[in-house]
């Protein structure tokens, strides 16, 4: 069965679909889905017009996996190529390496021949500055004095931060084969250089056509602790039910008890194409599609309590 999942909208879906009907893989899905959400201005935590770090830097991060060989490529830290989720595949395909980062991933796409840009549009480079002089400056003020009190400004930043987001797109193509990808800008206003869990293989993305195939969003450094999306891919493998993998998953968050706070999200598909979802808090959706369906289809996913 051919299906989709992800965790940024429709119009991901809609596309990674017509991508796999007209014959194309699942790795060539899961991009080109990533993709229109890197490409569109309005989205502000992914991609183009992701907002920036504290600096006013936007840092882009994002994974690729193939389910069918386990091969991945990862990027962290682009500054001037919008689609750091084609760069992360071209590392897959093109090098004897999982990851590249910082200044050798720009120099990496830049000889790959992808075109650089200013990632800062108008509109957040207009937020940015909003929130600096607003509702954060106190947290700024604190950034300064990071030797003394950073600790205590990213667990006050942490627990109220509305600038979540990553897209996740999840396939199981026409040959059985699975691949998942992920991309984000992160965390709006993040200390320059941090990374979270997007292009972290095992973390925030992973793929095996033996089991099934899991992503995160939310506060990466959760996911990082358990190897949230290798944790949930094993729940499969072992024989748990997606959705209750996806609960698993939660809870084992959960157990953190983690004091900087922050939400997490999980999202999964299993082998046979089955889709789930779990996460720390109410209202979230996201969107499935599969063959027989002529439309994407938004799910609730389950919220999991402490």
């Amino acid at each position: 069965m051919v299906s989709l999942a992800s965790r940024n909208g429709e119009k991901s879906v809609d596309i990674a679909m017509r991508v796999m009907r007209a014959g194309g893989s699942a790795l060539d899905a899961v991009e080109a889905g990533v993709k229109s959400v890197e490409d569109d201005p309005k989205d502000t935590t992914v991609g183009y017009g992701g907002l920036p770090n504290l600096m006013g830097e936007v840092e882009l991060d994002a994974s690729i996996m193939d389910g069918a060989t386990l091969m991945a490529g990862a990027v962290a830290g682009i500054r001037h190529f919008k689609n750091p989720i084609s760069i992360a595949r071209r590392v897959m395909e093109q090098t004897p390496h999982v990851m590249l980062v910082g200044r050798g991933a720009d120099l990496f796409a830049e000889i790959q021949g992808f075109e650089k840009c200013d990632l800062l549009t108008p509109e957040s480079k207009a937020e940015y500055e909003e929130m600096r002089a607003g509702r954060i400056k106190a947290r700024l003020a604190a950034y300064e004095k990071v030797h003394s009190n950073v600790l205590g400004w990213y667990r006050k930043y942490a627990e109220s931060a509305e600038k979540w987001g990553t897209v996740n797109v999840i396939a199981l193509d026409r040959n059985g084969n699975l691949a998942v990808g992920v991309s984000t800008s992160g965390l709006a206003l993040k200390l320059p250089g941090r990374t979270g869990d997007s292009p972290i293989i095992g973390a925030g993305n992973y793929a095996d056509n033996r089991a099934g195939a899991a992503a995160s969003t939310g506060r990466g450094e959760l996911a990082m602790r358990v190897c949230l999306a290798k944790y949930l891919v094993d729940r499969m493998r072992d024989g748990t039910e997606v959705q209750e993998a996806c609960v698993m998953g939660i809870r084992r968050i959960l157990d953190l008890r983690d004091p900087f706070g922050g939400r997490l999200n999980v999202l999964a598909l299993d082998r046979n194409g089955r889709a789930g979802a779990a996460s720390m808090e109410d209202g979230i959706v996201y969107c499935y599609q599969d063959e027989r369906m002529d439309h994407p289809e938004k799910r609730e996913s389950v919220q999991v309590k402490v």
